[in-house]
This record gives C-alpha cells, sequence and structure tokens, in this order.
C-alpha cells in the first residue's frame, strides 16, 4: 500500500510549531474548551483558532461545539496515523 505523502506532510506542518505541539499534548490528556487553552498561551482567540484549524486540518484533533464554545480533543485516527509513518521505517 503507497503512503499518503500529502496527509504526512500536513501532520509534520501542524507539528512544526510549538505552540501547536504543546496543544496538542494538552488535547491528548484530555478534551479541552478554547477557553482554557487561551488561558495557557499569551495569544488571541483569532491566533488560537489559526492553530486549531491547523491542526484539525491534519486530522490530529477533533472538534466540537459547545454552546459558544469550542471544545477540542486528540485524534484517535491522527494519532496512529504518525505511529503508522514511524513503525514503518523509511519513506520507501
Amino acid at each position: 500500500m503507497e503512503k499518503d505523502y500529502k496527509k504526512y506532510a500536513s501532520i509534520m506542518k501542524a507539528l512544526s510549531d510549538e505552540t501547536r505541539i504543546k496543544i496538542f499534548d494538552m488535547v491528548l490528556k484530555e478534551e479541552l474548551c478554547a477557553c482554557r487553552l487561551l488561558e495557557e498561551f499569551s495569544i488571541t482567540q483569532p491566533t488560537l483558532s489559526y492553530h486549531m484549524k491547523i491542526l484539525s486540518d491534519s486530522g490530529l484533533v477533533k472538534a466540537r461545539k459547545d454552546g459558544v464554545w469550542m471544545r477540542y480533543s486528540a485524534s484517535e485516527e491522527g494519532l496512529e496515523s504518525i505511529r503508522k509513518f514511524f513503525s514503518e521505517g523509511s519513506c520507501e
């Protein structure tokens, strides 16, 4: 089966930023609302939205609307993609 390098590039791009790595680490542990994430960082809501869009588009994070806030959690499928890529070894 051929690797989907476009998908892997999207994941690598999402994890190429220190803020996004920290966000991903946080949502790996528990589902968090945007308000909680904003408390952790010195960024604006639009900047958080930008980071969350990249993480969501890569498939690493899932989002759901909860009233006026968004709640974010890690995607098992996205996490499995990372594991699969690195466990297969070389980039054939």
